[in-house]
Formats: C-alpha cells, sequence, structure tokens
C-alpha cells in the first residue's frame, strides 16, 4: 500500500531551481532533508547530501548553487545533473544522489512511501 505525503506546491519550486524540504520519518522519528527540483512540470528530489563526504548541498539553509542544469556541492566543488543526479565532476565523479520517489498531483508535490 502506497502512501503519499504532501511536501509543498509545484509553485514554491523555481523553474530550473530547487528548494530544500524536510521530512520526519514516522517510523524513527528521524528527520531528513530533501532538495526538490524543477525543470517545467518535471519534479524530482534527492536526498539533501553529497555522496563525497556527506554534507548538505545547500549552501546556507534553502540556497543551492545552481548553474545550467546543474547543482554544485560548494564544499568540494562536484557538479550533479539536476535531471538525473548523476555526478559529473568533482571527487565523487561516477556516483550521484539518492534520489527520493515523489510524483505531482495538481499542483501538490507528493513524496512517495511504501
Amino acid at each position: 500500500m502506497s502512501v503519499t505525503k504532501a511536501l509543498c506546491r509545484i509553485e514554491e519550486i523555481p523553474d530550473g531551481g530547487a528548494i530544500e524540504v524536510g521530512i520526519v520519518d514516522e517510523c524513527d522519528g528521524l528527520r531528513d532533508s530533501l532538495m526538490l527540483t524543477r525543470q517545467g512540470d518535471s519534479v524530482r528530489a534527492y536526498r539533501n547530501v553529497c555522496p563525497h563526504a556527506g554534507r548538505r548541498l545547500d549552501w546556507a539553509p534553502n540556497q543551492f548553487l545552481i548553474e545550467d542544469g546543474y547543482v554544485i556541492c560548494t564544499a568540494h566543488g562536484a557538479m550533479f545533473r539536476l535531471a538525473s543526479g548523476e555526478c559529473v565532476s568533482g571527487p565523487c565523479r561516477g556516483t550521484g544522489l539518492t534520489e527520493v520517489a515523489v510524483e505531482s498531483h495538481g499542483d501538490e508535490v507528493l513524496l512517495q512511501a511504501e
């Protein structure tokens, strides 16, 4: 059975940009941070963690360095494609961001959970 949780409205995510959304795991109460990105009507979500050193990707709360379809980790310069999460440059090249299942329903972005 699939459970959904509303994360934000699609308009809250700048087209070509990203926002940070915090979620709390209902089983263990731990907080996690997601980076939600939007390109047109397409929304993707990734854990807000660089796979190289485990640091957050936002350099300040809800502030991401995004250029030409890439998010850049300001700690070590790793570059990730917003469209796929793939690291194309930097110390974790060949790895990628951890994607989290979301879907758009009307004007809401919903977290998908099992």
